[in-house]
């Protein structure tokens, strides 16, 4: 598809839809793709990326810090508390931010070295207990919480079942965003992107619709 279709398409949406948020922002997500793809998109003006795991984008964003301007990098995928540190210093946005023992470390450090990226909750919308994220039904309190720790609390991740519709999980990452008073809505991927954007995503998190199908690994 690539980057521009993806764009016509958000815009589309964007324009049909009356709960479509007019700043949807498109996290290209780079994580196992190769430094020439990602370079490739880079060229195009783009500069909002996401990653899965702390080690890999700290092997190869920050030699791409110092050639290209602006770059914001989100964290997209699990953050062990061990990790958090090194996060911290790499990514602009952690989307994954889901027990209470991580948003303590993230305090914990933040305070220590006065610089805290902005903050996600992920919620696991499905009840999926394989997946990570807070319950819906914890989602609540977990937020007063990151809120009493000073944390810059931005929004909501999500990422529905793969064998249901993900309308309905919006939906619900929707209310519990305004119940909350957030704004910041973190959802869809680039099978339901469309979908999120007509329930008001802030962030539509995309892979393989505007790199292609990742690599194998002895090819990247």
């Amino acid at each position: 598809m690539g980057l521009a279709a993806v764009r016509e398409r958000v815009k589309k949406v964007q324009d049909a839809n009356k709960f479509a948020s007019e700043m949807t922002s498109i996290i290209a997500v780079s994580k196992m793709q190769n430094i020439s793809r990602i370079t490739n998109v880079l060229d195009e003006g783009h500069r909002c990326f996401g990653e899965n795991r702390v080690q890999e984008a700290s092997n190869k964003w920050p030699a791409l810090f110092k050639i290209y301007d602006g770059i914001e990098l989100h964290l997209i995928g699990p953050l062990q508390t061990n990790k958090a540190r090194q996060a911290m210093s790499l990514f602009q946005a952690i989307h994954s931010v889901d027990r209470p023992k991580l948003s303590n470390t993230i305090a914990r450090l933040a305070q220590e070295t006065g610089n805290c990226p902005d903050i996600f909750i992920q919620i696991n919308t499905g009840y999926e207990p394989q997946k990570a994220g807070i319950l819906p039904s914890d989602a609540d309190p977990f937020i007063k919480e990151c809120r009493s720790l000073d944390l810059p609390l931005k929004g909501l991740m999500c990422i529905p079942p793969e064998q249901e519709a993900p309308a309905k999980h919006f939906k619900l990452l929707v209310t519990i965003a305004e119940a909350n008073g957030l704004s910041g809505l973190s959802m869809g991927m680039s099978g339901d992107f469309e979908t999120a954007v007509a329930f008001g995503a802030t962030y539509v998190r995309i892979g393989s619709a505007i790199f292609g199908s990742r690599l194998p690994e002895e090819a990247q």
